[in-house]
């Protein structure tokens, strides 16, 4: 499945006030590819997944899945929030395939291939037990599985990982990609990490400025399947350093921006 962003916008109007928050952002995530988005907080890189979801409407601009205008409509990704929003009254096995039994998928081919999935990310011994019962890493999993278990082919991706400790996050890391290499579902993600979007891309957006806009692209050339040690190499050291150095440059000019609108 192949995701196209066109020229978005997006504008907030409180009062008589209008706030441009994103503008002219074009984006293309093509079919089996991983692609990430990083800038800072508050940049519209959540508003941008709403929009994509159709949970709200850009000012201007087209969104396009295979070619299609889906503008506002809803159901066509699959989600995975920051934080796991599992239902605490349903199982383990009933959140993983919530996703399957809103698409109308059977409960016993749902839970079928929920096991085959359970049993891969060592939780198979939880199917029974409820959400309170787990750990943050354990609860993220099985929000990941509900996300690739989805009919949905286009998966968004909202800092999935943020709340969690460094070696858990790299632990989640390394499950996302091995489930991602074997699926290979088209994925957008946002992160807040460098080294996580390198890790798990094909290609990462920088966005920058105020309003927000696309500042750079920066293409993930290591081969896959990949294995954590690439991230001490010496040549992803040197693209992380890159795509930090673009993201500070792009800091200052948007804080030296707003000093001089400043009264």
């Amino acid at each position: 499945m192949e995701l196209q962003l066109r020229s978005i916008a997006k504008s907030y109007r409180v009062g008589n006030k209008t706030t441009e928050i994103v503008r002219d952002i074009s984006l293309d995530v093509a079919s089996q590819q991983f692609v990430s988005i990083i800038g800072p907080s508050g940049s519209g890189k959540s508003t941008l997944l709403h929009m994509i979801g159709g949970l709200t409407l850009p000012t201007s601009g087209t969104i396009l899945i295979n070619g299609q205008d889906v503008t506002g409509k809803r159901g066509l990704i699959s989600y995975m929030p920051q934080n796991d929003s599992l239902f605490p009254w349903r199982t383990v096995m009933d959140n993983i395939i919530l996703s399957q039994e809103l698409a109308g998928i059977s409960k016993s081919s749902a839970r079928e291939r929920a096991a085959m999935w359970l049993d891969r990310v060592g939780l198979s011994m939880f199917a029974s037990a409820y959400p309170d019962q787990l750990s943050g890493g354990m609860r993220q999993r099985v929000s990941m599985l509900r996300t690739f278990l989805s009919p949905r082919e286009l998966m968004c991706l909202d800092e999935p990982f943020a709340a969690l400790d460094a070696l858990t996050r790299l632990d989640m890391q390394q499950v996302l990609l091995r489930i991602w290499e074997e699926t290979k579902r088209s994925a957008l993600m946002i992160t807040h990490s460098i080294e996580e979007a390198l890790f798990l891309s094909d290609q990462v957006y920088v966005l920058g400025g105020n309003p927000t806009t696309v500042t750079s692209i920066f293409e993930v050339p290591f081969g896959r399947p990949r294995e954590a040690s690439i991230t001490s190499e010496e040549r992803f050291v040197r693209l992380k350093s890159r795509v930090y150095e673009s993201l500070r440059r792009d800091a200052n000019h948007s804080s030296q921006a707003s000093v001089k609108m400043s009264p």
